[in-house]
């Protein structure tokens, strides 16, 4: 079994991950349905700007957040708090780092409506916090767990990003995937090989459930379409 160090390690990932999905959630979510539904002046730009993590180097990313969270940082000088090297720090890097996968299942699962049924919804006067929770959660709920899930998942596996805004303090910011790390870099490869079986097993599962809900997704619409 992996050491002590290990699961605290996991702990703290497992934290983070869970508190930045339920960020991502709550952010992603409007967005989602903003940019599946709405037009504006500049969306294209939008879109860029928030799938950009996607393809820009964690390290660069983490580089960035890194300057607006630290000590000189405008965040600081807007709050009065400093979040690089803390548990604050590591979840706002994760939430940046992740928008991305959770938010392109939102808007994917948003698109698969019908637009007739929110249309007669509205006919009816349904308020719109009724049509939320009688027809559209309902209908959609698969695919936003799924890209919550996946965005856990991503989360759980960080690293470049978490390296570069919370270092490797552990019990504090070492996270994961950093332990992992640390111990191939002191060839410690028979104590990385168990917490990378862990972590596997983790993943495994994970990806398994998101399995699951895309068929059940798919066979929910190959029905209704």
């Amino acid at each position: 079994m992996p050491e002590e160090a290990f699961w605290v390690a996991l702990n703290l990932s497992l934290r983070v991950a869970l508190v930045t999905s339920f960020l991502l959630v709550l952010l992603g979510l409007p967005l989602g349905w903003t940019l599946a539904f709405k037009q504006f002046f500049g969306k294209p730009l939008v879109e860029a700007v928030l799938l950009l993590p996607l393809v820009l180097p964690p390290t660069v990313l983490g580089f960035y957040v890194l300057l607006f969270l630290g000590p000189d940082g405008p965040w600081l000088r807007l709050t009065g708090l400093s979040w690089a090297f803390r548990f604050e720090g590591l979840v706002f890097a994760s939430v940046l780092f992740s928008l991305p996968f959770a938010l392109t299942a939102y808007r994917e699962a948003f698109l698969s409506l019908d637009r007739n049924l929110l249309e007669v919804a509205r006919t009816l006067g349904a308020p719109w916090w009724k049509v939320w929770l009688k027809v559209i959660l309902p209908l959609v709920w698969p695919g936003l767990l799924s890209g919550t899930l996946l965005a856990f998942a991503h989360t759980l596996g960080e690293f470049g990003v978490v390296l570069m805004v919370g270092g490797s303090i552990p019990g504090k910011t070492q996270m994961v995937s950093i332990y992992l790390y640390d111990l191939v870099q002191a060839l410690r490869f028979q104590e990385a090989a168990r917490a990378a079986l862990v972590l596997l097993g983790i993943s495994l599962a994970v990806l398994m459930v998101v399995r699951v809900l895309e068929w059940r997704w798919r066979g929910w619409k190959s029905t209704t379409g």
